[in-house]
């Protein structure tokens, strides 16, 4: 192999756009995992809110997050991505505030002493609406900016830079939250986003090239399509039990080290350096290693090295075991997630594969509006009851259920040619 003609087709391969919009979405997930993983603790220990109320408000600000996506995407098409950039921005920077100033003694005249619910839902629906720009808008760049021969690798940068934001925001946030409180996490996620702002007026090109925009009434229309597609649905519904468990390491694991591992200095880093590390670290050698292997069972695989997350917590709940779980965690994501897209293609119908990759994010939607509310209620309920170990009794039998259902997916409804 020349490795000086590999880096010169590197070079060559992308538009300097792509750097720019792939370095936002660094500072954007940086931002949105830095306040992520603070979210419950900050709704139950500085706003008065319930595990149970902020599992609902994280389910809806997360839900959302990965629903309306959908839709934004007509209109980052319609406006051109740099616009789109320009309104996401500006709007997630004014919703963080929003979301932070709560908590803070210097408005405590404006909002009262006492839990807001619907007041905070509001702002956590404004700052979904601003994020919901930001993937179409990224992942319309890559393509659009990517030649041919380097494409795949551009969507390899993309995951991989998403990760580095996913595991150096909760850095960020364990420090600003041990200095100066939980509420302040959000204003270092606004100033991230007014920053990206200004880079994206001052540096990001609009790619010139020509682009099919779909209506709204479009986009209904396929949704329909999509979901009358009975065996797409039950794959998507499967899946979402994957996500389930995952953003539990968002709502039980933050909750579980504050309430019962007092002593131990950052969840956000137990957290962040271990699942997104072991992706960071692994994901190239796993997908070397799991290669020859077919898409169904990588997926199968994938979901059955995620459930011993939960299994391995239950051991002896302690922060190693934590630790070990949520490496585990990673390594069976490594394995399942670059395959996932390859395997709706596999599902779509003929002449259909683009229309259902545009709905891959729904299984994450779902997890967030079904699994959140659960997991905040099932940690009350535990931690009420004097068995906080329940939990992970739930956990490790919704991961199984998830592996076992694909299992019979696979089996059954979907066959390998």
């Amino acid at each position: 192999m020349n490795l000086t003609a590999e880096l010169q087709k590197v070079k060559s391969g992308f538009h300097r756009s792509f750097w720019v919009a792939n370095g936002m979405e660094l500072f954007e997930r940086l931002a949105y995992y830095g306040q992520q993983i603070v979210f419950v603790v900050y709704l139950r220990n500085n706003l008065g809110f319930t595990e149970s109320e902020a599992g609902q408000l994280s389910g809806m600000f997360g839900g959302l997050i990965y629903l309306l996506p959908i839709l934004a995407g007509t209109l980052a098409d319609k406006w051109g991505f740099r616009r789109a950039f320009s309104i996401a921005f500006s709007i997630l920077a004014i919703g963080y505030f929003l979301i932070g100033s709560m908590g803070m003694s210097a408005f405590s005249g404006i909002y009262g002493t006492e839990p807001n619910y619907w007041l905070l839902m509001s702002f956590l629906v404004l700052t979904a609406l601003g994020g919901s720009f930001i993937k179409p808008s990224v992942l319309g760049t890559v393509a659009v900016t990517s030649k041919e021969e380097v494409k795949s690798l551009g969507y390899a940068i993309y995951y991989w830079l998403v990760n580095i934001g996913a595991m150096v925001g909760p850095t960020i946030a364990y420090f600003v939250r041990d200095s100066f409180g939980n509420e302040f996490v959000y204003l270092v996620s606004s100033a991230s986003c007014i920053a990206m702002l200004a880079v994206n007026l001052l540096f990001y090109k609009n790619a010139k090239e020509a682009v099919v925009v779909e209506s709204f009434g479009k986009k209904i229309t396929n949704l329909f399509v999509v979901l009358g597609n009975f065996k797409f649905m039950i794959f998507l519904l499967i899946y979402s039990l994957y996500w389930i468990i995952f953003w539990q390491e968002f709502i039980i694991v933050p909750y579980y080290v504050t309430d019962y591992i007092p002593n131990f200095f950052s969840y956000e880093i137990l957290q962040s350096w271990s699942g997104a590390g072991a992706i960071i670290l692994f994901q190239i050698p796993i997908n070397r290693l799991t290669k020859k292997m077919s898409t169904p069972n990588a997926i199968l695989s994938g979901f059955a090295v995620s459930s011993l997350i939960w299994i391995i917590i239950w051991i002896n709940p302690s922060i190693i075991t934590i630790a070990a779980g949520i490496i585990a965690f990673g390594i069976g994501e490594a394995m399942q997630a670059p395959r996932y897209y390859e395997y709706i293609s596999k599902i779509a119908p003929e002449g259909q594969q683009g229309l259902y990759q545009g709905y891959a994010f729904l299984p994450i939607a779902i997890a967030r509006f079904v699994g959140d509310p659960f997991g905040g209620w099932l940690y009350q309920t535990s931690k009420a009851s004097g068995h906080p170990e329940y939990v992970w009794y739930s956990m490790i039998a919704i991961g199984l259920s998830a592996a076992f259902f694909m299992y019979l997916y696979n089996k059954f409804v979907v066959k390998e040619k």
